[in-house]
């Protein structure tokens, strides 16, 4: 017996079409690569609280187009060989939708060419590196955290209104974000006429920064700008006071190195530094006020950071790109983000087609009487600076 054609083919169509539906009713994965171990371990708890907070709030609300959220977890250990392996099991074996939760830019950079590989947009919420979204920008990597430009031109304008003149000596991690953090302050601060004193690089998890001190006294400089986050920090912070490094000069640095999930370990040490942000849960708003309460209540009264805040803020924005694409498919869903303004506890938000960088306002803070205050203000369209990106 001939087998019909045409009832096979008619068979066959049913098969793919089930094949490519998916029930309403099933949940969207999001893929959260974030170190859960090692010294960024406090960077990866507020990326966790952010997301887990505007999850339960989506959820809670109908969800993204009738689907529920679900945040599957991977700890990149902030390292980039680690991450692009767990970033292939997320894409691979978890068949996650989307991805965030990358906080060193090596592994943002290495995870986004996964991401490509994959066909499967990602965001970072944290990594500061202009590469990202700049010189290695990527069609399938987004960021809504301020890149080290941002940062910079905020504090970088504190900088001028305090000190008419200064000599800067810059202290950086090791490894893509420290360095390019440092070139993009001192690029900043030499053309608001600042001068250059020295630079000195670290290990990512250094113990003892004693060994650099003689190059900083050396230089005698007026302000030293760091990069250092997380526990590594806490220990150059809590060392350069107890050797004096600090003693008379302006401490600066980039908005990580300081943040409500190390200050109190840093104690007198903190006193007095400035940086620039594009987040505090110091921002005079009804919707900041609130996001701040609920985010106390389910981080067991912790504040939330510029890391916290902007994992929050993503969410949002996907819910509003999926929404408006009425689909969570790639290449409607990157048509969608680009373009998009949306809420946040920081105010509106507008993802810059582009080169796929959020743009914000920024704001230059200090720490004062172990708190940080609200110095100055730069408009997100100052702050922002061009477009770089040329591959897409």
């Amino acid at each position: 017996m001939k087998p019909n054609l045409k009832t096979m083919a008619l068979a066959s169509g049913i098969i793919l079409a089930s094949a490519g539906t998916v029930d309403a009713a099933d949940p969207i994965k999001i893929g959260v690569l974030t170190p859960l171990s090692g010294t960024y371990t406090v960077i990866g708890q507020q990326v966790k609280w952010g997301l887990e907070l505007a999850a339960r709030e989506i959820n809670a609300s109908g969800g993204v187009l009738g689907r529920q959220l679900v945040l599957t977890y991977e700890d990149s250990e902030a390292n980039p060989a680690v991450a692009t392996q767990k970033a292939e099991k997320l894409f691979q074996v978890e068949k996650v939708d989307f991805l965030t939760g990358t906080v060193s830019s090596g592994a943002t950079l290495a995870v986004g060419q996964v991401a490509e590989r994959n066909d499967t947009l990602m965001a970072t919420t944290v990594s500061f590196s202009s590469a990202i979204t700049g010189s290695k920008c990527s069609p399938n990597v987004f960021r809504v955290n301020a890149h080290a430009g941002m940062q910079a031109a905020a504090l970088a304008a504190w900088l001028k209104q305090d000190r008419a003149s200064a000599k800067v000596y810059f202290m950086g991690p090791d490894y893509e974000m420290g360095r390019n953090t440092v070139a993009v302050f001192k690029t900043a601060a030499t053309s608001s006429g600042f001068d250059e004193a020295g630079e000195v690089y670290a290990p990512l998890g250094n113990k003892d920064y004693s060994n650099f001190f003689g190059q900083v006294r050396a230089a005698r400089p007026d302000v030293i700008y760091t990069s250092m986050a997380g526990n590594d920090a806490v220990r150059l912070f809590t060392q350069m006071q107890e050797y004096g490094v600090s003693k008379g000069v302006q401490v600066v640095g980039s908005a990580g190195t300081v943040t409500p999930a190390n200050i109190e370990a840093m104690g007198e040490s903190a006193e007095g530094f400035v940086t620039g942000v594009g987040y505090s849960p110091l921002i005079d708003s009804a919707e900041n006020k609130a996001f701040v309460e609920a985010f106390r209540k389910a981080s067991e009264g912790t504040d939330p950071d510029l890391y916290g805040a902007d994992s929050y803020g993503l969410l949002f924005l996907y819910k509003a790109a999926a929404e408006k694409a009425g689909s969570i498919e790639t290449d409607k869903l990157r048509k969608s983000l680009e373009g998009t303004e949306w809420q946040t506890p920081q105010g509106t938000k507008k993802m810059r087609a582009g080169d796929h960088q959020a743009e914000m306002p920024m704001y230059a803070v200090r720490v004062e009487n172990g708190s940080f205050t609200i110095a100055s203000k730069v408009p997100g369209g100052d702050a922002i600076g061009k477009d770089d990106c040329e591959r897409f």
